[in-house]
């Protein structure tokens, strides 16, 4: 939990349908809480259409998010941005977490922050281009973090610490909290 002297915490978020990945930290780099919030289709198991499967993960998302921005009093959102898609439903999952995120942002009046992947990997490892155990590694020797081992946790939670490195690099609303 924050302390008095220490209240202006940050949510860094690696956005996704399947594996969202959040950090609540200050803007020293010291975590206060992690985790990925896992979600999958569950449409023809649940006998429902794919678009009211959708909402329920949405609702799954947002429920988590909301509850993380209330405990901890979130003063700043920095997030990678959501981009690029293979095939329809993977553009409709795009749109969905980048409504999320802002949504979020704009109900509580948090200040929100949007950083590139390739911006985020060259910031941290030098190169636009790097596998999820580069991140991994680099984020474990850069911050005092714990992974659980789990595959799709660390990589969620690396990713989310990797904005956060280039937001604590470039962002001036950091520099004032």
């Amino acid at each position: 939990m924050p302390t008095k002297q220490n209240t202006n915490l940050i949510l860094a978020l690696d956005p996704s349908m399947t594996g969202f990945g959040w950090v609540v930290l200050n803007k020293e780099g010291k975590i206060y809480n992690q985790g990925c919030i896992k979600t999958e289709p569950s449409h023809k198991k649940l006998g429902i259409r794919k678009g009211d499967d959708r909402v329920r993960r949405i609702m799954e998302i947002n429920t988590e998010l909301i509850s993380i921005i209330k405990k901890y009093g979130i003063k700043l959102i920095v997030s990678e941005q959501p981009h690029g898609s293979q095939s329809a439903v993977a553009a409709v999952m795009i749109g969905i977490v980048a409504g999320i995120v802002q949504t979020l942002a704009d109900s509580f009046k948090i200040a929100v922050e949007y950083y590139f992947e390739g911006d985020c990997k060259h910031n941290l490892l030098g190169v636009r281009s790097a596998g999820k155990g580069a991140t991994i590694e680099a984020i474990g020797k850069k911050y005092d973090i714990t992974f659980t081992g789990t595959k799709y946790k660390d990589e969620a939670v690396a990713d989310a610490m990797a904005v956060f490195d280039i937001a604590a690099a470039q962002s001036s609303i950091i520099r004032i909290l």
